[in-house]
């Protein structure tokens, strides 16, 4: 039976994005992005909730995130939803949930032309490393 791992996110970035490399070489971009819900309660009184999404970008789509987006910005985020785990510095396990982008559509205008802009909209799937081992975070 064929599966469907998809997320699609809207919103604005939280911080500047933080661009790293693995030992290989491999570019890799943190991006946490803000979604906001608006919505009322039963009282009628108007409400927001903001929800926060980590989103990890590879390969030239890292670098495209780098250069053209930072705190603040409007972005559009395709990708497929990640579970993992790891043990802190105090060797306590930790949860994490990530977005693995496959594309991305930078919103909201920014200087430099359009070609960052189109490269991005162009994205194939970035290769992504088989073992998690090379992941710097």
């Amino acid at each position: 039976m064929a599966s469907v791992n998809k997320a699609i996110i809207l919103g604005n970035l939280g911080a500047d994005p933080e661009l790293r490399y693995t030992p290989t070489g491999q570019a890799v971009t943190s991006l946490r992005i803000a979604t906001t819900e608006k919505y009322k309660d039963k009282s009628g009184a108007s409400q927001s909730r903001t929800d926060w999404h980590n989103v990890v970008c590879w390969g030239r789509l890292a670098e495209i995130a780098k250069d053209y987006l930072k705190k603040g910005s409007p972005v559009y985020v395709e990708g497929r939803i990640q579970y993992r785990s790891y043990d802190d510095k105090e060797g306590i396990k930790r949860y994490r949930t990530d977005i693995v982008a496959i594309g991305m559509q930078l919103l909201g205008g920014r200087p430099g032309g359009e070609q960052g802009q189109q490269e991005a909209q162009d994205m194939a799937e970035p290769a992504v490393p088989a073992e998690d081992d090379d992941l710097p975070f």
